[in-house]
């Protein structure tokens, strides 16, 4: 740990620029509010929602329901959307994980192949 423990330094992407790390409590709230403010409410135009499960390790893991929930764009959005998203505001996120059983629900888009 650094002189102040707490107070450990990165260098920002492609910027000489300095900010703090934040804590998973912090990396939870941001990601909560862009779920809530935007990226939810695009994702229901579709019928789907996006939820918060976990954050660990700087990890976010996410679950998708309604429409979303076995959709064949699911990853599309996710890849190309929401990761993308939570990436450029909250740069500390290692790592976005969807945790979604898209086999399963009563009326999912997806389903294995069979044989």
């Amino acid at each position: 740990m650094g002189l102040f423990g707490w107070w450990s330094e990165k260098t920002k992407k492609g910027g000489g620029e300095t900010m703090p790390e934040i804590g998973e409590t912090e990396i939870r709230s941001k990601v909560q509010n862009l779920l809530d403010t935007a990226i939810n409410p695009a994702v229901a135009m579709h019928g789907g929602f996006v939820q918060l499960l976990d954050v660990k390790d700087n990890s976010v893991y996410l679950q998708m329901g309604g429409g979303c929930q076995g959709c064949g764009a699911a990853d599309i959005t996710l890849k190309q959307g929401i990761e993308r998203m939570i990436r450029e505001e909250v740069p500390e996120v290692t790592e976005i994980l969807d945790v979604t059983d898209h086999a399963a629900g009563a009326n999912p888009y997806y389903s294995p192949s069979k044989g």
